[in-house]
C-alpha cells in the first residue's frame, strides 16, 4: 500500500500533471476575468463551467479573447484532439523541447541506440517523396556542367505525375451535431454492449471483486494497479473473463464497469421487454449515477455530457418529434447540463420527474413502427443510423491489440460474437457487418501498415461480393443508410456498402497510380492491395467473363504502370539533380532506372500481368526511351575514356541490357510471332566505345612494356620468400597484366573480338620481352668445359726431363665472366623457378581471361540476336568460337613452349656449371689423376652431396627432379671427359677398369639415393654411354686399333660415323682417345708410329691456366698420319686402309673443331 501511495504521488507531480494544472488554471483565470462573452454548444448557449476545461483547446480560447470573446466549446474540443496528435511544444533559445509523459527521473538514462524514423507508417514516407516531387522547383537546383536535358525531363514527370493525398477517404457518414468525441462513442459503445449482455439474458450474479483475477495473457499486460476494488455485479464465470478483456481494450476503468453493472441489472429487472436502446440507458445511467462516483467533479460533469449529447443526439436532433416534444427535450437537458441545478438545487424527486419526462418521448418514439418492416427493427435504426454506425466501429476496434494495433486479440472471434448482441439495437445485418467490419480492418491497415489486416479484410469484403441479393424490404433499408461522398466534382448520395466500397476503391487507385511511391519499401503488399482492389469491383476478377469489364480493367491497369513510372522516374530524376556525389549524373540516373525495372519485374509486373501481360513492354520502353533521349546529347561529346565516360557508358551499357532482356521477356510473354518483330532502339555505346577502348590498350602496351624492362633491371634474382621462390618481377609483371585485364573487363563495356586480339597482344609482348631478356642473360655451356687435351701416347720413364705445361683452362673474355659470376648456381635455380612459375600463372591469366570473355560475350550480338535467325546466329557463334580458341591457343600455346624451353636450356647450364665450372677443380681435374686408386669417385662425392643440398634448398619442388637430372647427365659427361679427355696425366690399366665400374656404379647408386632420389631405370639409361665406353677400354688393343682403322675408312668415303652423334662408340675420336689413354705398349707403338704422338711423360701433369704451349690437336693427328711409315710386319695389315685415311683427314679435322 505505501509502495502504492507513493507511485501515486510520483505520477501527480509529474511534469504532465503540472502542466495540466497549470492550463486548467489559465482557464479559470480566463473565465473569471471576464473576457469571454459567450460559450456556444450545439444545443444552445451555457455556461462554461460545464465544460471540460481538459479537452479544450487553450490556444483556440486565446485567441477566441482576442477576436471577439465568444467561445465554441465543439470547435475547442476539435482543436484540442487536433493538437493532442502531436507533442506538448514549448520553444526556447536553445530550440523546441516537449513535455513527456513519465517522470524523468523514473524512467533512466535515455536510450543509447539511434532513434526510429519520425513516420509512423510508410503512407508518411509516401506522402513526403511525393510532396517532394510535386514542390520541386528547377530554379533551385544548382547545376553542376551540362544536365543533358535532365531538368525539362523532370518537368514534365512533374506536370503529368498525380500527387494525390495517400489517406482513406470518410464514409461520409452525416456529421454528429452536438460534437461527440471519438472517446465518447468509444465509452457509449461499451455501455451499450453491457447493456445488449444483460438484456440478452446472460447470466449474472454479484460478488466481491478480488484482487487476483482470471484475466487473459493480453488482459494482465493493461491491469492497473492504481484501481480500487468495487462491489460489483458480476457476470458468470464464463463471459466475466472476455468481457474484463474487451473492458481493458476499450479503456474503461472497473470503477465505471461496476457503475454501468448496477445500473444495468436494475434497468433489466424492470423491463419486460428484451429490447433495449440508447435513449434508455443514458437515461438509466443518468438517475443511477452520481458525482460520489467518480473521483473528482471533473470526470463526472464530463461523463454527464456525454450521456446529454447522446440523448440530445437521438432525441433532438435525429428523431422526427413533434415541436412541442422537441421543446421538452431541449428544455431537460438544457436542466441536466447545468451543474448548479441538476446536482445542487434540484431534489431526487425533481430529477426523477425530469428523466421520466425524456423517458416518455424516448418510449413513444422507440415504440413507433419500423419503416421497412424488418425483424427488431426499431425507429431509430433509421433515425439515428449515423450515431448506430460510428458506434459500431468502435466496437469492431475492441478486437485490435492496444498495445500492438496492427494484431487481431486472440479473443477476437469470441468478442465479435458478443458484439452480435449490440445489432438488434443499432440496425446491424450481416452484411452490414462484413462491410463494416471489412472497413476496419482496411483502416487499421493505412494505419499500421500489417498485412494480415488486409488479408482478413479481402476475405471479410468477398463475404459482402458474394452474399446473396437483399430482400426488396432489407434493400430498401440498406439504401436508407445513405452518406454523401464527393465524385468527379460534385456530391452524390450512396448506401453506406457503395461508400465504404467507394472510399477503399479510391485510396486503392491512390496507391496504384504511384504503386513504386508505395510498396516499394514493402512489396508483399502489393499483392494484397491488388487482391482488395478486384474484390471491391476496382480492377476485374479473375474470373470475369465480360470483355468490357476485362477490356476496362486492362486499360485501368496501364494507366496505373504509366503514371507510376512517370512518378518514379521524376522522383530519381529530381534526387539525381540534387544527388552532392562525384559520380556522373547519368550514370546515378542509369543505375536509379535499373533499379526501377528490376522492381517491376521481380514485384510488380508478376501481379499485373493478370490483367495486362504488356504492362512489362510499356515499363521498358518508357524508361528505355527516356534515357535513350538524354543519353545522346553525353554520346556526341564523348571523345576518349574520361573518368566522365568510365562512369557513364557502363551504367548505360547496363540500363540497356537489362531492359533488352526483359523486353524480350515481355515479347514472349506476349507471344509476338508476326514478322517485323517490334524491337528497341539500342544506345550506340559499343560504336562509341570500341575505338576508344582500342586506344587505352594501345597505351597500355606501352606502359606495361616499360613496366616489365624496369622490373628486370632491378631484378637480384632473389626468391620473394621462403614458400614464394620466384623472382620478384615476374610477380609485378603479372600483377600488371591481371589489373589490365580486370582493367578492361571492368569497364562493363561492350567488347569484340578487335579487343580480345589487342589484350592478348598486350599479354603475349609482355611475357616474350620477359622471357627474351632472360634467354639473353644465359651463356652456351660451350663456354664451361675445358680446353681440349692435347693426345698423346702413354710412356713411362724414369729420366727426369723438362717437361711442358698444359693449359687446361679455356680463356674467356671479361664479359663472359662477369656473366658467368651472375650465374650463380642459386641465381640459375630462381630463373628456373620463375619460368616454371610462367608456365602456371599463364594458364591461370588465360582461364582468368577466358571467364571474363565467355561473361561479356552473350550481350556482344544483342542486336543481332534479336534480328539474325537461329541458324545463322549458330553458325556465327560456331565460327566465332573456333576464332577465338584459335587466338587463345596460339597466344598461350607459345609462351607456354618458349618459357619450357629456356628453362630447359637454364636447367641444362646448370649441371653442366655444377660440373664443369664450380667443381672442376674439385672433381674434374683430379679424378683419376695420376693413378686410379688414390683418386676414386667416392672421395668427390660429399662435394656433389652438398652441391644438391644447396640446389633442393633453394629449387621449387616442381623443377626439383629435373634439375637433379641435369647435374646426374653433366656428372656422367665429366666421368666421360675424364676417360677420353683426361690428358696426358690420365692412363687406364685393365686393373684400373675394374675400379672404374665399381665408381660408376657408385654414382648411380648416389643419385638413385635407396628409392629416394632418381628413378633407377632413368639412372641406368643414362649411364649406358659411360658404360660401354668403360667397355671399350677393356678390350684388347688390337680390337679397339681395327674398329679406329674401320672409322677411317668410313671417313675417306665420306661416311663419317661422328655425324651420327657423340655417343656412337664406332667414332674415330672416341676410338683414338680410348689409345692415347690406355696403358698399354701396343697402343703406345701404334700411335707413335701411326701418328707420331708425343709421349704423355713430356708433360707436367700440373694443371696451368696460363700455358701457351701448342699441344697437338686431333686434326694434326690425323694430318700428320699420312706420312707415317709402317713396319713390315703391320703394313701388310694397315696397307689397305692407308688411302683412306689420307681422304677422310680434311673432314676429321674439321670434326675435331
Amino acid at each position: 500500500m505505501c509502495i502504492t501511495g507513493r507511485r501515486i504521488k510520483m505520477e501527480q507531480d509529474s511534469l504532465l500533471q503540472r502542466y495540466r494544472r497549470d492550463r486548467r488554471k489559465l482557464l479559470e483565470f480566463l473565465l473569471s476575468s471576464g473576457l469571454i462573452k459567450e460559450v456556444r454548444t450545439p444545443s444552445g448557449s451555457t455556461p462554461l463551467y460545464d465544460a471540460d476545461f481538459d479537452k479544450l483547446s487553450a490556444d483556440y480560447i486565446l485567441h477566441c479573447i482576442k477576436s471577439g470573446g465568444i467561445v465554441d466549446v465543439s470547435e475547442a474540443s476539435k482543436k484540442y484532439y487536433a493538437e493532442s496528435a502531436h507533442p506538448i511544444m514549448i520553444h526556447s533559445k536553445l530550440g523546441d523541447s516537449y513535455f513527456l509523459t513519465s517522470d524523468p527521473d523514473i524512467a533512466g538514462s535515455p536510450p543509447r541506440r539511434v532513434p526510429p524514423s519520425t513516420s509512423v507508417s510508410s503512407n508518411n514516407h509516401a506522402s513526403s517523396s511525393s510532396s517532394k516531387l510535386d514542390s520541386f522547383d528547377m530554379k533551385s537546383v544548382e547545376t553542376h556542367g551540362d544536365d543533358y536535358g535532365l531538368k525539362q525531363k523532370v518537368e514534365a514527370a512533374v506536370a503529368r505525375a498525380s500527387f494525390r493525398d495517400s489517406g482513406i477517404p470518410s464514409l461520409g457518414l452525416p456529421t454528429l451535431k452536438t460534437g461527440l468525441s471519438d472517446d465518447d462513442l468509444r465509452e457509449s459503445a461499451y455501455e451499450l454492449l453491457l447493456a445488449s449482455m444483460f438484456f440478452s439474458g446472460v447470466e449474472m450474479f454479484p460478488v466481491e471483486d478480488r484482487k487476483k483475477e482470471k484475466n487473459s495473457k493480453f488482459l494482465s499486460r493493461l491491469k492497473s494497479k492504481r484501481e480500487k476494488p468495487h462491489s460489483r455485479p458480476q457476470l458468470s464465470e464464463r463471459h466475466s473473463e472476455l468481457v474484463d478483456t474487451i473492458r481493458a481494450q476499450m479503456q474503461i476503468s472497473e470503477a465505471m464497469d461496476a457503475c454501468i453493472r448496477r445500473n444495468m441489472v436494475q434497468l433489466t429487472a424492470r423491463r419486460t421487454c428484451g429490447q433495449i436502446d440508447l435513449p434508455q440507458i443514458s437515461l438509466e445511467l443518468l438517475i443511477g449515477i452520481f458525482r460520489s462516483d467518480f473521483p473528482n467533479e471533473k470526470s463526472y460533469i464530463q461523463w454527464k455530457s456525454r450521456q446529454v449529447n447522446i440523448l440530445e443526439e437521438v432525441l433532438y436532433f435525429s428523431a422526427e418529434l413533434p415541436e412541442t416534444e422537441r421543446v421538452i427535450i431541449k428544455t431537460c437537458l438544457a436542466k441536466i447540463r447545468d451543474t448548479k441545478e441538476w446536482d445542487v438545487a434540484m431534489s431526487p424527486a425533481q430529477r426523477v420527474e425530469i428523466i421520466s419526462s425524456i423517458r416518455q418521448v424516448a418510449s413513444k418514439a422507440f415504440f413507433q413502427q419500423g419503416k421497412f418492416g424488418l425483424q427488431n427493427e426499431t425507429y431509430y435504426w433509421q433515425a439515428a443510423y449515423h450515431l448506430n454506425i460510428r458506434l459500431y466501429e468502435k466496437l469492431l476496434n475492441g478486437v485490435f491489440d492496444i498495445l500492438d494495433e496492427g494484431q487481431l486479440i486472440e479473443e477476437a472471434d469470441a468478442i465479435l460474437s458478443l458484439i452480435k448482441l449490440t445489432w438488434s439495437t443499432l440496425g446491424i445485418t450481416d452484411k452490414l457487418h462484413d462491410a463494416l467490419y471489412g472497413w476496419a480492418l482496411v483502416q487499421q491497415f493505412v494505419d499500421t501498415a500489417e498485412g494480415t489486416l488486409l488479408e482478413h479484410a479481402v476475405l471479410q469484403l468477398q463475404r459482402v461480393v458474394s452474399a446473396k441479393e437483399d430482400d426488396c424490404n432489407e434493400g430498401q433499408y440498406m439504401n436508407s443508410i445513405t452518406c454523401l461522398k464527393e465524385r468527379n466534382g460534385s456530391q452524390k448520395k450512396l448506401n453506406l456498402v457503395q461508400s465504404i466500397f467507394l472510399s477503399i476503391g479510391t485510396w486503392c487507385d491512390s496507391k496504384l497510380q504511384d504503386y513504386h511511391l508505395h510498396f516499394s519499401e514493402k512489396p508483399v503488399h502489393f499483392k494484397k492491395v491488388v487482391a482488395l482492389a478486384s474484390t471491391i469491383g476496382l480492377l476485374s476478377s479473375a474470373d470475369c467473363a465480360d470483355k468490357v469489364i476485362v477490356n476496362a480493367s486492362r486499360e485501368k491497369v496501364k494507366s496505373y504502370v504509366e503514371r507510376s513510372l512517370e512518378a518514379a522516374i521524376g522522383r530519381v530524376a529530381v534526387t539525381v539533380l540534387e544527388s552532392k556525389e562525384r559520380t556522373h549524373r547519368l550514370a546515378l540516373l542509369a543505375n536509379q532506372l535499373r533499379l526501377i525495372a528490376d522492381r517491376e519485374l521481380k514485384i510488380f509486373f508478376p501481379v499485373l500481368r493478370q490483367w495486362s501481360s504488356e504492362s512489362m513492354m510499356i515499363s521498358v520502353q518508357k524508361l528505355h526511351q527516356f534515357y535513350g533521349e538524354i543519353l545522346i546529347t553525353f554520346l556526341k561529346g564523348v571523345s576518349s575514356l574520361s573518368e566522365d565516360a568510365r562512369s557513364v557508358l557502363p551504367a548505360a551499357y547496363a540500363l540497356d541490357n537489362e531492359l533488352g532482356q526483359l523486353y524480350t521477356s515481355a515479347l514472349e510473354e506476349q507471344k509476338v510471332q508476326h514478322s517485323p518483330r517490334p524491337y528497341l532502339d539500342h544506345y550506340q555505346i559499343e560504336k562509341v566505345s570500341g575505338p576508344l577502348i582500342i586506344d587505352w590498350v594501345i597505351g597500355q602496351h606501352t606502359h606495361i612494356l616499360e613496366w616489365t624492362r624496369r622490373a628486370l633491371d632491378l631484378e637480384d634474382w632473389e626468391p620473394l620468400s621462403f614458400h614464394q621462390r620466384q623472382a620478384a618481377s615476374i610477380v609485378e609483371v603479372f600483377r600488371i597484366l591481371e589489373e589490365t585485364v580486370d582493367q578492361l573487363f571492368g569497364m562493363n563495356l561492350p567488347l569484340d573480338i578487335t579487343h580480345l586480339q589487342a589484350l592478348l597482344s598486350i599479354v603475349f609482348h609482355s611475357l616474350d620481352a620477359y622471357l627474351q631478356r632472360v634467354l639473353n642473360q644465359l651463356v652456351e655451356k660451350n663456354h664451361l668445359y675445358p680446353s681440349a687435351p692435347p693426345l698423346t701416347r702413354y710412356t713411362e720413364t724414369a729420366i727426369p726431363l723438362i717437361k711442358k705445361r698444359l693449359n687446361e683452362y679455356k680463356v674467356l673474355d671479361d664479359i663472359m665472366l662477369d656473366r658467368l659470376n651472375e650465374l650463380t648456381i642459386p641465381k640459375l635455380c630462381i630463373r628456373l623457378n620463375t619460368l616454371q612459375y610462367i608456365q602456371k600463372q599463364v594458364g591461370v591469366l588465360e582461364d582468368d581471361i577466358r571467364n571474363s570473355w565467355a561473361a561479356v560475350r552473350p550481350s556482344l550480338n544483342q542486336t543481332q540476336a534479336e534480328e539474325e535467325p537461329v541458324e545463322i546466329l549458330e553458325s556465327d557463334s560456331l565460327t566465332h568460337n573456333e576464332t577465338v580458341d584459335e587466338l587463345f591457343g596460339t597466344t598461350f600455346n607459345i609462351i607456354r613452349d618458349t618459357a619450357k624451353d629456356i628453362g630447359q636450356k637454364t636447367c641444362d647450364l646448370i649441371g653442366t656449371r655444377v660440373v664443369f665450372w664450380d667443381l672442376r677443380d674439385a672433381f674434374l681435374f683430379h679424378l683419376y689423376r695420376g693413378n686410379v686408386e688414390s683418386t676414386r669417385l667416392e672421395n668427390f662425392l660429399p662435394d656433389f652431396d652438398m652441391v644438391l643440398d644447396n640446389v633442393c634448398g633453394v629449387i621449387d619442388d616442381a623443377v626439383r627432379d629435373v634439375v637433379v637430372i641435369s647435374i646426374y647427365k653433366a656428372s656422367l659427361e665429366g666421368f666421360v671427359w675424364v676417360l677420353l679427355d683426361g690428358g696426358p696425366c690420365r692412363a687406364f690399366s685393365d686393373s684400373d677398369i675394374i675400379l672404374m665400374e665399381e665408381d660408376l656404379l657408385t654414382l648411380k647408386e648416389f643419385f638413385i639415393a635407396d628409392g629416394e632420389g632418381l628413378p633407377e631405370s632413368l639412372v641406368e639409361q643414362e649411364a649406358k654411354f659411360a658404360e660401354r665406353i668403360l667397355h671399350m677400354f677393356s678390350l684388347q688393343t688390337e680390337t679397339v686399333i681395327q674398329m679406329l682403322m674401320t672409322a677411317s675408312e668410313l671417313i675417306s668415303m665420306g661416311l663419317d660415323s661422328n655425324k651420327q652423334g657423340h655417343t656412337n662408340l664406332g667414332d674415330a675420336h672416341i676410338l683414338m682417345r680410348v689409345l692415347c689413354h690406355k696403358k698399354d705398349r701396343e697402343a703406345s707403338k701404334f700411335l707413335k708410329v701411326q701418328y707420331q704422338l708425343p709421349m704423355s711423360s713430356d708433360y707436367d701433369d700440373t694443371p696451368l691456366g696460363d700455358s701457351t704451349s701448342r699441344l697437338p690437336r686431333m686434326s694434326d693427328v690425323l694430318k700428320r698420319s699420312t706420312s707415317i711409315r709402317w713396319n713390315k710386319k703391320r703394313q701388310s695389315s694397315f696397307k689397305s686402309m692407308k688411302k683412306k685415311i689420307q681422304g677422310a683427314t680434311n673432314e676429321i679435322r674439321n670434326v675435331g673443331r
